[in-house]
């Protein structure tokens, strides 16, 4: 099967840091990675998984191939849903992430999902849960909302997407989509 990925922004900058972290994110692999994900990621410095992993198979490969942070999704089991949170709010660089499965899009969010971005500021939202890509700026709270769309096998969509980013400082630089026709 033959993949692509697009080039989505490359924000212009004079600015320079010492740091830079290089993001790989996910969701919904219901029980399956894909190898190209995996060399997707083969530059990345951590993978983050927003939610419906599927099985603790999934989760320790991707545990084993980089550090890995993630969410519980709905599909997730009792035993994932203790190794992982139903939210994650930390900081990457000098951004702070508040990641969860269920969250919704700017004007849709789903309960709770508000109260945290009043509460938390964020800079940057992620979720799953939808299987659909989006990378939206949410001018109302002033964060960069981002759902990798589905990574696995299971469910509506026909492509399979992921993402992976750079953050450096306060930025995201370099967001590309790796899309894959799904297997059926």
């Amino acid at each position: 099967m033959k993949c692509r990925y697009r080039y989505i922004c490359n924000p212009f900058s004079f600015k320079h840091s010492i740091t830079m972290r290089k993001i790989g994110l996910l969701s919904d692999t219901h029980c399956f990675i894909d190898e190209r994900v995996l060399d997707f990621f083969k530059d990345c410095d951590e993978i983050w998984h927003a939610g419906d992993i599927g099985n603790e198979e999934t989760a320790d490969k991707l545990e084993k191939y980089k550090p890995f942070r993630a969410v519980h999704g709905n599909i997730d089991d009792h035993n994932l849903r203790i190794r992982y949170k139903q939210f994650e709010i930390f900081t990457c660089e000098e951004m702070k992430i508040l990641m969860t499965h269920i969250g919704g899009y700017p004007g849709h969010y789903e309960k709770g999902v508000t109260y945290l971005l009043e509460k938390e500021k964020p800079n940057v939202f992620i979720c799953g849960h939808s299987h659909i890509l989006r990378v939206i700026n949410d001018k109302k709270y002033n964060v960069l909302c981002i759902n990798p769309g589905a990574a696995g096998n299971s469910g509506f969509h026909a492509i399979k997407t992921v993402v992976r980013f750079e953050i450096e400082s306060s930025r995201i630089q370099n967001l590309e989509v790796l899309e894959m026709k799904r297997n059926k």
